[in-house]
């Protein structure tokens, strides 16, 4: 197939290609991957400044995303790839095989680097999806990061740069510039731009962005980061927001209650305990959608008043597809058991047969969805039985519906129970948007056209 890009597409293409280090902050459906893979052609055999490229992804995107873009163009047939998958052995063999860009799943980062220590051989590192590397504590960071400074070239893809806060930013940044413009350490970071939150003596859970530092850090980014918004450039379809609120039984609001107060609940079967606020966040997530692991890992049923809006909300789609996500095992459990005649989201076969609309009841976890995932053809109807604290995985998993090529509006129900941590986590997540948002307009790529020299401009 002939490629013939948008505006948006070989802007995106030029700035990798002039920047030696760039982010490239897209929204799901502008297809990085192809500006990506061009940009890689272009470096490799009309500008010969690089010759061995290794692209670091999710491993659902790494089993075949990227060759599936090189197979569908015209211009990328030349591209060789080598995909480093599977067991150790045959990711050995992969890497001593001839190829133009060699493909890994971020899992395996830190085996590559260990092996490649001394002698890195990539001049060029594509990160698809940066913001993964965002925890400075991770082995694949703390392994990249090793190897930052033989890197000629660095490209981070994401579309979710500062998933929780922009405290997020720095392990992503640094892996790009090699902490030339937010810091070589996240204490420095940390010290320059923000002050200590919230905190149990000396102990900081959270942090607060210092006045104008939020201004600050944007201008640092501006010159190697540039976003766009997919509405800004596609005819993206309308999109429905939905609370279903529920009401927990007395007796299990009562429950709820006590083991929020007192961090235990006793049970005549088990006790329900919570040794930490985090652990208690996660116990009330449970309980909130009706069933909860005890002390001993066995699951507890509460209620199921989110089995019944489920019904409802199925009832109501009048036999049209739909999406659940859910959040933990026994939700899933659970949900099998009452439906019934549904498929929980496992292969490839799947995504074909939900795309041929063979499937009305698709169970699948945010996590498992987050990334590459092209759905659209098979539903427009997606329901959050169980939230996410995670912004990244939200937004990732609506995307599988809501992007270029969904015909039809769509419509997002969030099962709510009132009174309840769930909306604690709708808020949490409405405002870690707005702060996305601001993070994405101060570095955004408008394109204009010269009226003379129609050359694109980033204002």
């Amino acid at each position: 197939m002939k490629y013939t890009p948008h505006d948006y597409q070989e802007y995106a293409k030029d700035f990798i290609i002039e920047k030696e280090k760039a982010g490239l902050m897209l929204d799901m459906g502008l297809g990085k991957t192809i500006i990506t893979l061009t940009a890689i052609d272009e470096l490799m055999f009309d500008y010969f400044e690089i010759s061995k490229a290794l692209v670091i992804a999710p491993l659902r995107v790494a089993e075949s995303t990227w060759d599936a873009e090189i197979e569908k163009w015209d211009h990328l047939k030349d591209l060789k790839i080598s995909k480093v998958l599977g067991a150790e052995k045959k990711r050995i063999k992969a890497l001593k095989v001839p190829a133009d860009i060699y493909i890994i799943n971020r899992e395996n980062v830190k085996w590559l680097v260990e092996r490649f220590i001394k002698d890195w051989p990539f001049d060029m590192v594509v990160i698809d999806e940066l913001s993964s590397f965002k925890s400075h504590r991770s082995q694949r960071f703390k392994a990249l990061k090793k190897v930052r400074p033989c890197m000629k070239r660095v490209v981070g893809l994401t579309g979710t740069p500062a998933p929780n806060s922009l405290i997020d930013l720095w392990s992503q940044i640094y892996l790009l510039d090699g902490g030339e413009r937010l810091g070589r350490t996240l204490t420095g970071y940390r010290e320059r731009y923000f002050n200590p939150d919230k905190r149990n003596q000396h102990i900081i859970f959270t942090y607060k962005l210092k006045e104008g530092a939020e201004k600050a850090i944007y201008e640092k980014l501006s010159d190697i980061c540039v976003s766009m918004k997919a509405e800004d450039y596609l005819n993206m379809p309308d999109r429905i927001n939905n609370i279903i609120p529920v009401n927990l039984p007395a007796k299990a609001k009562k429950e709820y209650e006590l083991l929020e107060k007192d961090l235990l609940l006793k049970l005549d079967e088990g006790d329900i305990v919570a040794n930490n606020a985090a652990a208690l966040t996660n116990k009330l997530l449970q309980f909130s959608n009706g069933a909860v692991y005890d002390e001993d890992g066995d699951v507890k049923e509460i209620h199921d008043e989110k089995l019944r809006a489920l019904d409802e909300l199925i009832e109501t789609a009048n036999g049209k597809p739909v999406l659940i996500f859910y959040s933990y095992k026994h939700d899933l459990d659970r949900i099998k058991k009452h439906l019934k005649d549904v498929t929980v989201l496992e292969t490839s076969e799947d995504i074909e047969r939900w795309n041929k609309g063979e499937i009305p009841i698709m169970l699948t976890h945010p996590a498992s969805a987050g990334h590459g995932l092209n759905l659209q053809a098979g539903g427009n109807i997606i329901i959050w039985f169980g939230l996410t604290w995670s912004l990244e995985l939200y937004m990732q998993a609506n995307a599988r519906l809501h992007r270029q090529g969904q015909k039809e509006t769509v419509i997002v129900h969030h099962i709510v129970a009132k009174g309840t941590v769930d909306e604690d986590v709708m808020k949490a997540l409405n405002k870690k948007e707005v702060n996305q948002e601001a993070l994405l307009k101060a570095v955004k790529a408008r394109l204009e056209k010269g009226e003379e020299n129609n050359e694109c401009k980033l204002i």
